[in-house]
């Protein structure tokens, strides 16, 4: 249960545009996958991983393969978190989250699952963290939101929607699974993140 105040800010996607634009995404992964069968979807937490889930269901329903799911969490390979040995942390640190990949990843193609992309260095640590588990044929990576402002060379595979933003402007995913509504937004955001 969502315990924040709710997030204000322009729409952009409401629940059925989220769910367009995901079925879009799920048709575009099986066209570009001939063998579906050595796909695994791997949502980045914490909004990745919902999106992972609709991703895999809408695959199943459309191709009648079912690719292998999981998650993982970045929070010790992000280049902005420093863990010093017995000394109070420097900055807040995020919330650690589970990695789940139950499955051998050698010689599949795993598909990483982000809400927004942006900077790319969370796609960074993603296949740097993806790359302790196994060796995979291949890495896509599908994003919900494209919002530009790139600081690495990272493209996306597969991406719902482009949304140029500036600097002090940022994409808000909300997700049923995570904020109890489905909604993209642009809001106001005076202290940027890292993404």
């Amino acid at each position: 249960m969502n315990t924040h105040a709710p997030v204000q800010g322009k729409s952009l996607l409401d629940a059925d545009g989220l769910g367009r634009t995901l079925s879009r995404i799920a048709h575009e992964i099986i066209e570009g996958n001939p063998a579906l069968a050595d796909v695994a979807l791997v949502g980045i937490q914490t909004r990745g991983v919902p999106l992972a889930h609709r991703l895999a269901r809408l695959i199943e329903e459309r191709s009648g393969v079912a690719p292998e799911l999981g998650a993982v969490d970045i929070t010790f390979y992000r280049d902005d978190v420093t863990v010093r040995g017995g000394e109070a942390p420097l900055a807040a640190q995020p919330l650690v989250r589970a990695t789940q990949l139950d499955f051998p990843l050698d010689g599949r193609t795993v598909v990483l699952v982000d809400d927004v992309l942006y900077t790319g260095r969370t796609i960074r640590a993603a296949i740097e963290a993806l790359f302790d588990y196994g060796r995979p044929a291949r890495v896509q990576l599908a994003v919900l939101a494209d919002r530009g402002h790139r600081e690495l060379p990272i493209r996306p595979d597969y991406v719902g929607k482009n949304l140029p933003t500036a600097r002090g402007e940022r994409i808000q995913v909300q997700l049923v699974e995570v904020d109890e509504v489905d909604a993209v937004l642009l809001v106001e955001s005076p202290e940027e993140e890292s993404r």
